[in-house]
Order: structure tokens, then sequence, then C-alpha cells
């Protein structure tokens, strides 16, 4: 990885940890953080060690506000800046969405436009109390892309994405946690200490498993039938190294270790 800090990667035991790191501006994203996070999303991808991420802003002030209105003039400031802008964005969000590995979005204060985007990628998302959510592009003459939307539909389904941007609100969050924008609130004290149980939670499980439960919940959401090979997959577990342990643990009364194999 690159010697930019503004994007930082950090590991204890099966669990990584991905910081957006600008506190002296709420962690407002820049094109090239972007770049980072998707180049970061890719690596901790491919490690088969790994069990669980989270993802979370440097401070609690902010998850992030969003992307940093003060580059556009130099980045964003035309139609050809805005699609290559768009597609650093894209990247990224492909990467974080794609990622076979649990994310989970540890949200303080702040979470709004492309923070919410982020956040929205992962699986679970624990905020504060004090959190707050929207996308007010509306008020910018910005237009949310096909990734981006996608990503936000996803989540909340149609009607709720089009509120969202199509009043721009800031939500509060007790509304974000109705709407599905979040997963649980917990008080804003609270917020690392939960993400971390979750995700150790997340990593003392069998870590195929997971990836398992979260390549069939992406399937779902395609309209296609199921091929006859794919059926078979929801059964590959049974000749894992892990369901042994996991079966002979459970009749024990053991905790089990798995492998991930």
């Amino acid at each position: 990885m690159s010697g930019d800090d503004t994007i930082l990667v950090r590991r204890d035991g099966a669990i990584a940890t991905v910081v957006l790191n600008r506190p002296d501006k709420l962690n407002a994203l820049t094109r090239r953080m972007w770049i980072r996070l998707g180049e970061a999303f890719a690596e901790l991808d491919a490690d088969d060690a790994l069990r669980c991420i989270v993802i979370r802003g440097a401070g609690t002030k902010a998850f992030a506000p969003g992307n940093d209105i003060a580059e556009f003039a130099a980045e964003r400031s035309s139609v050809e800046q805005a699609r290559a802008y768009g597609d650093d964005m894209r990247r990224a969000i492909e990467a974080i969405g794609g990622c076979r590995h649990p994310v989970v979005a540890q949200i303080h204060g702040i979470c709004v436009g492309g923070g919410l985007e982020i956040a929205g990628l992962a699986d679970l998302r624990i905020c504060g109390e004090s959190s707050r959510f929207g996308v007010p592009i509306n008020k910018l003459g910005l237009v949310m892309a096909y990734a981006e939307i996608g990503a936000l539909i996803a989540l909340v389904g149609e009607p709720t994405a089009l509120e969202i941007l199509l009043e721009g609100r800031i939500l509060d969050a007790r509304e974000a946690h109705a709407k599905g924008l979040v997963t649980r609130v917990v008080a804003d004290d609270q917020v690392e200490a939960e993400a971390r149980a979750t995700a150790q939670r997340i990593a003392d499980g069998a870590p195929l498993v997971a990836r398992w439960h979260k390549k069939f919940a992406r399937r779902l959401r395609d309209g296609r039938p199921l091929s006859a090979a794919e059926y078979d997959e929801g059964f590959a577990c049974f000749g894992t190294e892990d369901f042994q342990i996991g079966y002979r643990a459970f009749l024990a009364k053991q905790r089990p270790e798995f492998t991930g194999k």
C-alpha cells in the first residue's frame, strides 16, 4: 500500500479496521481517498486469513460528511472531470460491495453523502444516538450516479432511496434505523465497543460460512433463477473441516476453533 495516510488499514488478528483519516476535515472524502479505499478493499478481499473488516472515520465527530467540495474546482468541475472522478468512486464502491468478508460500519456522528454511500455498503451498520444521515446533493445540483444509487436502493428499496434523494433531508439515528439505513443504534460512547464486539462475534464464527452467506445474499438480489450448481453450493459446507469442528464442538459443549478450511 502507498504512504498516503488518509486511508489507514490496521490489523488485529483476523479483524481489519479501515479508517477514513481526515479528522481535521471531518473525514471529508477526496478523490485520492476513493482510489485508496478501492485499493485497500481489493487487498483485504484477497486475504484468506481475514474474517471481518470494520470501517470507520477517524475520531468521534463524523464517519464522513461526503466528498470534499473544496476539491471540486480542480477535480470535478466539468463533465469530463466528473466522469473520471466517478470512475474512481465506482471502483471503490464495487470493491467494498463485492468484498467477500463481512464488513461492519462503525458510525460516529455525521454520515452524509458519500459517507452514507460507503457505510451503506457494509453488511452491518452500528451508529450512535446522535448520528445523522442523508444525501442532500439536490442542494448542490448533483446527481447520484448509477453505481451509487444502486447500492442505496439495494439497502433501503427504491421508495426510501428516492425519499432520501428527492427531499435531501437529514435523518436522525432513530429514523435512519426505522428506514433500514442502520442496523443498530447504541449510546454514543458505546459505538466503538459494540462495533468491535460485533466484529469479534463474526470472526469467532466459521469464515467460509460467512463468505457463503454474503455470496448467497448478493446472488438473491438478482432475479435470474438459480442454477443446479448454485443450489448444490448450499450444501458444500458439509464437506468442510469447519463443519466437522463446529458440530463436534457443539456436541461436546465446547467453543469451536474454526480453521477456515
